[in-house]
């Protein structure tokens, strides 16, 4: 070969590396997040590149990120699960009523006083989400309604019980606001105590999706539920252990957000579920099943957080918030269908 036709190639394999790097959805994330900080570090005048921003946007991610993993899961089963707004404000109230009623303990009990209580309110809040995913499971494999209704119709009613058992008011228990403050200087330092319980908990979650059965059998359902049964899965039962655990991770994201605001509030949840599509699919994972990564849906919610607190920033209406979203998830979804139809044209 002559070195002119070397020349000629060294540009297009150079072109095809790049193009190939970019097609890794992590990658890809990483990168729109820090074009996304600079473009708002600039808008801002400096302000968006403080310790302190990305301490307000880690604790929102912290609320979201939870219910995320679950509906990662969910996601890569072939499923959807509408229901974990609604199970974040039941069980954030439920927790908050049983600690006010059951065990007496009200608003005047803060500080490292109310450890216990919490710990007590985050077992409550867990076994709150994962009988709402019971529920789930069994108007999807028992009475063979669709996810889509199926989480539909729990969505409506765990929000309604909500309701009836805060009054829709919001339940004041026991609190310690440290568990969010960051450690020591927040100007230096952005993390918290919450925010590193919910990194271990993302983090223990991914390593069982890609690691273990649990996740090697969610991915054979998500990608050929026939092939899945053929090769020995009991389908209703594992897909029965997703749907729980989706419960259980918005039951924790009930109590996160209990903490945050130091009260089980009926409207604490509202919305969440569509961020929580929104982190799964910008992540890169597939709403046909079969598809996605836990690290990917930790990026698309940074991803989703960095916009928020960024158009803030820069003095944008909260009101074009819902818009982005929208905007981001048609975007991901249509990234991901031209991938799939180059696939197939090669």
């Amino acid at each position: 070969m002559t070195d002119s036709k070397q020349d000629q190639l060294k540009p297009a394999g150079i072109g095809a590396g790049i193009a190939k790097l970019f097609s890794n959805q992590s990658i890809l994330l990483v990168a729109v997040i820090l074009v996304l900080g600079i473009f708002f570090s600039i808008q801002s005048g400096g302000d968006f590149a403080k310790v302190m921003v990305f301490n307000n946007i880690l604790t929102d991610w912290g609320s979201i990120i939870l219910l995320a993993v679950g509906q990662t899961l969910v996601v890569i089963s072939g499923g959807i699960d509408l229901s974990v707004g609604a199970t974040v404000s039941l069980s954030s109230v439920v927790s908050a009523f049983v600690m006010m009623n059951v065990f007496k303990w009200d608003g005047t009990i803060t500080g490292d006083a109310a450890t216990v209580p919490l710990l007590v309110g985050t077992l409550i809040a867990v076994l709150t989400g994962a009988a709402v995913g019971v529920v789930n499971a069994i108007l999807i494999n028992v009475a063979k309604i669709v996810p889509f209704i199926a989480t539909l119709a729990t969505l409506s009613a765990a929000g309604g019980l909500a309701i009836i058992i805060s009054g829709g008011q919001p339940l004041q228990g026991p609190s310690n606001f440290s568990l969010i403050s960051a450690f020591g200087d927040p100007r230096l330092n952005p993390f918290s105590f919450m925010i590193i319980a919910v990194i271990v908990v993302v983090v223990i979650a991914g390593l069982f999706i890609h690691k273990a059965k649990l996740g090697l059998y969610t991915y054979a359902i998500g990608s050929n539920t026939f092939a899945a049964r053929g090769a020995g899965i009991n389908v209703e039962r594992h897909l029965t252990k997703v749907y729980v655990l989706s419960g259980v991770f918005a039951g924790l994201g009930g109590m996160y957000s209990y903490i945050r605001l130091g009260a089980g509030s009926p409207t604490s949840g509202s919305g969440m579920e569509l961020y929580a599509i929104a982190a799964t699919v910008i992540g890169g994972a597939s709403l046909m099943g079969g598809v996605g990564r836990i690290l990917g849906t930790v990026l698309g919610t940074l991803v989703l957080y960095t916009v928020q607190s960024g158009l803030l920033m820069i003095n944008v209406s909260p009101d074009w918030k819902q818009i982005v979203v929208a905007i981001l998830i048609a975007g991901a979804v249509a990234v991901q269908g031209f991938k799939f139809t180059s696939k197939r044209s090669k």
